[in-house]
This record gives structure tokens, sequence and C-alpha cells, in this order.
């Protein structure tokens, strides 16, 4: 069951951007999908944490609650931000292969953190994905390629990357589900904050809008996340990160059936060789840094 967990959890958090594009085109804007969508999630996930059946467990420090919010108010906020705006300007598929660059951003800050060590096996799964990504982002004909939507892209994978490398303080410090609703919490208030002072977000669009975006809060966040702990607890870290790679897989294949999105040869190319440094920097790793997988 954990590699089918794993694999269930890879495509709901690969349906996540069809849904995006599906909400844009319902008239929500990227402000009003993210301020709903982490609303309804810590919301739900908060009465599942009252809910969800658990042995006693200890008062987590308050350190750790106070960084698990700033995470959620400053790192997932953010990362998320970036994502969503880059998606309203960049095709999905596209999108979610520079969004995967992010595991081997997180090698290399572990290596240069001194938590962890470089190996032969990374050092050529690396040089492997700078390969990739080249092919990924040359591939794009016709002005295919936007250039924000790039940089938004790579600043959203980078501050995942930070946001995993501060999460793996903590990770150990209370249960996932507690961690997740605090994570959730912390972001739904920055975003709440943040319409605040700047005038509020339009909350007027077509009823299809809501739909799709509680398909991003309900399918992509909180099941998407529960599944990959219930995965996660049964293969370890290892398996369900290589499993994890499929996701991009089922973001082109769902743009292509929905969106009529396709990857040139180059990038499905640069897409393959990407995906594979991943799962070779996962198959011996001396020390794993665990993400907490809310996005």
């Amino acid at each position: 069951m954990g590699p089918l967990l794993c694999l269930l959890s890879a495509v709901c958090f690969g349906a996540m951007s069809i849904f995006g594009k599906f909400a844009y085109d319902a008239g929500v804007s990227p402000s009003a999908l993210l301020l709903v969508r982490f609303v309804l999630a810590a919301v739900v996930l908060a009465a599942l944490l009252r809910l969800w059946p658990s042995r006693p467990e200890r008062r987590p420090p308050g350190r750790a609650v106070a960084v698990a919010l700033g995470l959620g108010a400053v790192g997932f906020a953010t990362q998320a931000t970036l994502y969503f705006e880059a998606l309203s300007v960049m095709d999905a598929s596209l999108l979610s292969l520079i969004l995967y660059t992010y595991p081997l951003m997180v090698t290399a800050g572990a290596v240069l953190l001194r938590r962890d060590r470089m190996t032969r096996g990374r050092a050529i799964a690396l040089a492997v994905a700078s390969a990739g990504t080249v092919l990924v982002l040359a591939g794009a004909g016709g002005g295919a390629l936007n250039p924000l939507g790039v940089a938004l892209g790579f600043g959203s994978a980078l501050t995942y990357t930070i946001y995993i490398l501060v999460s793996d303080r903590i990770v150990h410090d209370m249960p996932p589900l507690r961690l997740a609703t605090l994570v959730m919490t912390g972001a739904a208030a920055a975003l709440t904050a943040k319409a605040l002072l700047t005038g509020g977000v339009e909350l007027t669009f077509r009823p299809a809008g809501w739909f799709w975006v509680a398909g991003i809060a309900i399918v992509s966040t909180v099941l998407a996340t529960l599944l990959f702990f219930a995965g996660l607890r049964r293969t370890g870290p290892s398996t369900a990160a290589i499993l994890s790679t499929v996701e991009p897989f089922v973001t082109a294949a769902l743009a292509a059936l929905t969106l009529g999105e396709f990857l040139a040869p180059a990038q499905l190319a640069g897409g393959l060789l990407l995906l594979a440094s991943v799962v070779v920097v996962q198959m011996r790793p001396e020390r794993v840094v665990e993400p907490v997988p809310v996005a």
C-alpha cells in the first residue's frame, strides 16, 4: 500500500496546476486563489487534527510552533505565490519541470550547510540535472518561453528549497498532521493580512472558480499531503521521494489531455534527465532531508 499511496499523492499534487488553469479561466485571480486555498485547507486540517484519533502526544516546544507558523507565513506563502503567478503566464507542464529542480537544490543546499556530503553520484546527478534544465528551457520554440514565468518558477523552486531546509530542523518536533496544520495556518494568516493591507481580493468570480479552487485546497493540498504522509510511513523517505518524481509527468499528461499543452521533444528529454537525476540522488542517501509536502 505504501507505494500506491505515494503515487496517489503525486497524482493529486500533479493535478494542482490544471485546477489552477481552469480557475483562472473562471475569473479567479492568483491572489484570490491563494487566499481561498490556504484558508480552506487550514480549516479542514484543523478539523482533522481535532477529530483524528491518536495517542496522547507531548506538547510541541513553543519555538517549534513559532517556526512552523513562520514557515507557512513566509516560506510557503511566498513559494505558492511565485508558483501561481508563474502559472498565469506559462504552460503548466513546463512550470512543473522547472519547479522540480528543487530536489537538486535541496541536495546542494544540504551539502553547503554541511548537513550532507558531496559524493561522486550526487555530483554526476547535479551535472545531469543542469543539462536537463538547459534542454527544458532551450526546447521552447516559437516564443513559447516566458522569461518572467521562468524567473518566477525558479524563484518558487528556490523558495521551496529554503522552506525544506528550514523545516528539516523541526520536522521531528511534532506529528506531521499538526505541523501541516500550523504551516497552512501561517500561510492563511499571512495572505489574509496581505489582502487587508492591499485593499482586499476579488471573490465575485464565477461558481466554477470556487469549484476549481476547492479542488486545489481539498485534493491537491489536504488529500495529497495526507496520502504522502501515509505512504511515507510505509515506504520511508527515499522511496517516497523517488515515487514522487511521477508528479511532473502527471501534470504534463493532464495538461495535454485537458489544455492542449505539449512539451517539445527537447523539453521532454530534458525533463527525463532532470527527473532521472532526482532518482539517482535519492537512491543511496547518507542523510535524507525530509520535506513537509504541502506544495
